[in-house]
């Protein structure tokens, strides 16, 4: 099965805990994700489901492949036509390379960098796995991504000239604007924004879990709504119907 939907868009994301159990728990009774064993994955990987839409998956930083004191974070994959080339042309518009490019079995191959900005992504070319629908529709399904940085005209043009054309469905703020919020943190990082149906309930679901996991920035249809999970893992919460401000 190949990705029938457009490159340049962000296509899958794996959350990287060292409590697998406790993040599963937790989003699954804030967002209604479910996070089940793929059992035609040899690996028998974890992945989450947006209702009938597989979006992510799960991986612990205990394993040994990832060295002690790895913090937990998300990693998020970009669809591009060819990793190798578009890491060459990263490099060439100031990306650094963490990771370089190899093939991850029949799923595909990948890449991991450091944009000039500060934020870390890979560049994905699948082969065997599709990732996210792109026009997923489900409750707390992937809506667009967003980098909040001090230079984001620097960050939109580094991606549009390592890409070849705008990133789609992706949004580049300033990090020290209300749309971004104080909790976005110092270091510049991609998020994704999901849409659900009653950002509301998914805060007051979230304050049960602890009053702090829960940050609000603007007001009316400006406000932007961050959900961090007790590990620090972070998404931004927007109605359905909300705009997005995304680059097309």
């Amino acid at each position: 099965m190949t990705r029938h939907g457009p490159m340049n868009e962000f296509c899958w994301m794996d959350l990287k805990t060292r409590d697998p159990s406790g993040t599963a728990a937790f989003f699954s009774s804030v967002l209604g994700w479910d996070f089940a064993v793929d059992e035609e994955d040899w690996r028998r990987a974890v992945k989450i489901s947006a209702g009938a839409d597989r979006i992510g998956g799960v991986s612990d930083l205990a394993q040994p492949v990832y060295p002690p004191g790895t913090p937990p974070h998300i990693a998020y994959y970009l669809a591009v036509d060819d990793v190798d080339h578009r890491m060459d042309l990263a490099v060439a518009n100031g990306a650094r390379v963490v990771v370089a490019p190899f093939d991850a079995g029949d799923q595909g191959r990948i890449a991991t960098l450091i944009d000039p900005v500060g934020a870390v992504l890979s560049l994905w070319r699948p082969r065997g796995f599709a990732g996210w629908p792109v026009a997923a529709t489900a409750e707390g399904a992937p809506h667009h991504a967003v980098l909040a940085c001090e230079d984001p005209e620097r960050a939109r043009e580094f991606y549009a000239r390592t890409t070849g054309t705008p990133l789609g469905r992706a949004a580049f703020r300033e990090a020290d604007t209300p749309a971004t919020g104080p909790a976005a943190g110092s270091v510049p990082q991609w998020e994704l924004a999901l849409a659900v149906d009653d950002p509301d309930a998914v805060i007051r679901r979230a304050r049960v879990h602890g009053p702090d996991l829960v940050t609000l920035a603007g007001e009316g249809p400006r406000r932007v709504v961050r959900l961090r999970s007790p590990e620090g893992l972070t998404f931004l919460i927007q109605a359905r119907d909300q705009g997005s401000g995304a680059d097309r």
